[in-house]
């Protein structure tokens, strides 16, 4: 457990650090899930559950080692994004930290807590021109996807207005399409919607 914790550490430090040197205050939370599974009251901290996390939500700095640990201890999934910066979390401990404000700093400093740093692109990071949205509908009582259909001609500004997401965000994942933003993609869509019968997702993705 010791060593265990002395490697996560090495990385929530790292990403601490690098948000000191960027001067970032605070970031917006993508993709946030919670994952069934026991909380090992060794290793869950019950601060989680008051945070209340969601996606798309600003969280302080204060907040985000907490976070991050609770993340790759795989209580939670999420990635953290803000103007020029982000945070990726993959399989089997791989982070991935993009930014535009490229500085040797907080890359010696990872080093320096014995982790291997490597220049790439993050696997997770997919451009716009490539994302795929659609709609997609599953019966129920049943999550089993029974039918989809491609969007076309709507702008990533229009669906950030119509999901009420922040100005930055990507608009990938998966969001419910509910009686509020139903006329809008019933529009542009053929498929007759059936509130009654199926749960209708907008489906974003490479």
């Amino acid at each position: 457990m010791e060593e265990y914790e002395n490697v996560e550490t090495a990385y929530i430090d790292t990403i601490m650090k690098f948000l000191e040197v960027n001067n970032i205050k605070s970031l917006r939370i993508l993709n946030m899930t919670y994952i069934d599974i026991d909380k090992d009251p060794v290793l869950y901290d019950k601060g989680l559950d008051n945070l209340q996390l969601k996606n798309d939500q600003e969280v302080s700095v204060e907040h985000i080692r907490l976070i991050s640990k609770m993340v790759l201890r795989g209580f939670i999934y999420c990635n953290f994004i803000c103007t020029d910066f982000f945070v990726h979390f993959g399989d089997e401990y791989y982070m991935f930290i993009g930014t535009n404000n490229y500085q040797e700093e907080p890359l010696k400093f990872a080093e320096e807590q014995n982790l291997f740093v490597e220049e790439m692109v993050s696997p997770f990071y997919i451009q716009e021109e490539n994302i795929v949205r659609e709609i997609i509908w599953t019966e129920i009582n049943d999550d089993l996807v029974t039918g989809e259909e491609i969007l076309n001609n709507i702008s990533l500004e229009e669906y950030r207005h119509i999901l009420q997401l922040s100005d930055i965000h990507p608009v990938l994942g998966i969001f419910p399409i509910t009686s509020i933003n139903k006329d809008f993609f019933l529009k542009k869509i053929s498929h007759k919607m059936d509130l009654n019968k199926y749960h209708y997702y907008l489906s974003a993705g490479d």
